[in-house]
Parts: C-alpha cells; structure tokens; sequence
C-alpha cells in the first residue's frame, strides 16, 4: 500500500515538475531602451540595447521567466556600454509557447548565433539561477569571451530531489538541467556571485560548482556576497563592480 502510494506520487511530480520548474510570470518587458526582435528559425524572442563596449553580453534570466523582473542585472550592463542581448523564454512576459529544457538550451544557441551576426566582437554570458544552466551550455558549445554566473546550481535535479524525497536526477521524464556535464567543454574564464543567505539555491552549489570548473583547469573568480539571498543577489553592493572588474580584468590576461 504505502509503495503504490508513493509510485503514484512520483509519476504525478514527474508529470507536474515542468510547471514548478517554469512559473513563469506574465508581466511584459517595456523597456525603451531595447529593441524586441523574434530571431532565427526557432521564433527565438531577443530584446537588444546597443552600446558602445567592444563586448558584447547575453544574458539568461531565471525562472522568473519575465525580463520585467531582472531590471537591476540588466542596468549592470546597459550602464558600463556594453551591447546587452537577453533571451526571453517562452511561456512567460507575454512570449507565446511552452518552455522546456531542450527547448530553452536550443533557443538560446539559437540567441548566440544570432548576435554572433549581430555583434563583430566578443560576446560573453551572463546567467541568473536557472539561466545559468543556459549560459554553461551555450559557453560549452560556442566561442565566449567570458560566462558570468549568479547563484548557480550543480543540477537543478538534485534541488528537485531535495524537496520532493524523489531520485529526481535518475527519473525518466525529468527535466535534469546537469550543469556539471557541461564544465569539461568550458574554456572561457568564470565569474560566480553567490548569496550566502541563499536557501533556493545554497551557496554549496556554487561552490561545488566552482571547485569543478576550476579542477577542469578554469580560471574562476568566486565570490560569496554576504548576507544576500536568491532573490536580492544583483541588488547588493558591490554586485556591478564585481561584474566590472571581472571583464576589466580579462583586458589584462
């Protein structure tokens, strides 16, 4: 009785996870300063703010899934010059269709390739929570000058596992989101700013995260930003210069 109770159980979270990973909200992304294009073959929604910085950032939100609410990390980038692309998922911000993993890691290659034509010269990824599985995968797979990571997961899988008493990470029908396969393809130099006050995300999976890439030869810059929690990390000070000196520092090497 009590393991056909719990068979049931984990086949109803197999089938309700894709909604507790993606709540995302509905608000639209207004913002004048960026244009809103629908890109590539995919249907990719991009919303770009030309700047004057040779480099160029694409940015990964988290399951907020609205750029609406990422005000601050985008202002980090608008403010120092730099051309800012952000993906916008579907699903949520008004953006029709249904967002999956396979699905969000295609569009945002797709993101990439696209302001590869866009941009003449580096392009770096900057990535919040969820999004940072994106920016891993498409520095894993595409030539990037840097990846920037807030808050980051090992695998989301093994968040899922924690809070649901599930083996969600050797589940079929799961959505893992392994960031961990993805390190032995990076190459670029990594930045990673963790809460140590975060209890979405523990820090430990940033600095798990950290050891990992660094073990595969990486130069990686941890910080941990003390007191900060998931959802207050890029409103913290010192969160921008952080983020400055980090790329002001790859001038130098």
């Amino acid at each position: 009785m009590l393991g056909g109770t719990y068979l049931a159980y984990a086949i109803a979270m197999v089938l309700i996870h894709p909604q507790l990973l993606y709540p995302f909200g509905p608000d639209p992304f207004n913002n004048p300063d960026f244009n809103q294009d629908v890109v590539s073959d995919r249907g990719v929604a991009m919303a770009t703010a030309r700047g004057n910085d040779p480099l160029a950032v694409l940015f990964f939100m988290g399951n907020g899934g609205a750029l609406a609410y990422f005000t601050n990390t985008l202002n980090a980038h608008q403010e120092a010059g730099r051309t800012l692309a952000a993906m916008e998922y579907p699903g949520g911000g008004g953006i029709a269709g249904i967002p999956s993993e396979a699905g969000l890691k295609a569009d945002a290659l797709a993101a990439y390739d696209w302001l590869a034509t866009q941009h003449d010269g580096p392009i770096a990824v900057h990535g919040y929570s969820m999004g940072t599985g994106l920016a891993i995968h498409v520095g894993a797979s595409r030539p990037v000058a840097a990846i920037m990571l807030d808050a980051p997961y090992v695998k989301m899988c093994e968040l899922m596992t924690k809070a649901s008493w599930l083996p969600a990470c050797f589940m079929p029908g799961v959505q893992k989101w392994n960031s961990a396969a993805d390190v032995p393809a990076l190459s670029a130099p990594v930045l990673i700013q963790h809460g140590t006050s975060d209890q979405l995300i523990p820090i430990s999976n940033g600095q798990r995260l950290a050891t990992m890439m660094q073990d595969a030869g990486l130069h990686v810059t941890f910080h941990a930003v003390e007191n900060a929690t998931h959802n207050n990390l890029a409103g913290q000070g010192g969160y921008i210069g952080r983020i400055d000196a980090f790329l002001a520092s790859l001038d130098a090497r």
